[in-house]
């Protein structure tokens, strides 16, 4: 799933040591768990099935250990999409949904924009952090319980979800590790927050 070798570079970066596991019994020697991704749902799905990570990946989230979803990867805990026929996670309720055609405005969305915090939370409590990150979508996540979301982002009259935040699962539809100063932040306080 696409973005792989850009996030084992930014947190490599910070120091931390990775560890690209095919299998969950590689996990025994995690700390936390990141689903990065690029690319379109069914087959990244597909993957998840045909490597038999799906139900590893509930065990990890549901028993409160650290995970971090980015891109495709927050996409994915959620029921379905409209990019696809193959269900999702399903950690999360709620589905997948084409990005509304707007007037003047590019699907994908694609570029810089700023952060709208929706509520206090984890990663967006640092006073310095300017909040402008980096998105590449054409898919947004709408969640049934939109309390979960965290953050927006501005997209013409809409706001689209940005970021999810529920316990020890941390999710952002934004590549943090293409986002800059303000992406390495938001890592390194999400590192220093592993359970």
């Amino acid at each position: 799933m696409g973005n792989i070798h850009s996030v084992t570079k930014s947190l490599e970066s910070l120091g931390e040591e990775i560890l690209l596991i095919k299998n969950f019994k590689e996990s025994k020697a995690c700390k936390a768990i990141i689903l990065p991704g690029v690319g379109s749902f069914d087959p990244a799905m597909i993957n998840l099935i045909n490597t038999d990570l799906i139900t590893d990946l509930e065990n990890w989230i549901n028993s409160g250990k650290s995970f971090l979803g980015i891109c495709l990867g927050l996409q994915l805990l959620f029921e379905s999409s409209d990019e696809g026929k193959v269900q999702g996670l399903g950690i999360l309720k709620g589905k997948i949904q084409k990005i509304p055609n707007i007037a003047n405005q590019r699907i994908p969305h694609m570029g810089w924009c700023k952060l709208l915090p929706t509520k206090p939370n984890t990663l967006l409590e640092l006073e310095e952090l300017n909040n402008w990150v980096y998105f590449v979508h054409s898919y947004h996540a709408i969640p049934d319980d939109l309390s979960l979301i965290s953050a927006q982002v501005n997209y013409g009259t809409e706001k689209l979800t940005a970021m999810i935040e529920n316990d020890n699962l941390m999710a952002c539809q934004f590549h943090p590790e293409k986002s800059g100063k303000t992406g390495e932040k938001l890592l390194r306080k999400w590192l220093s927050n592993i359970q």
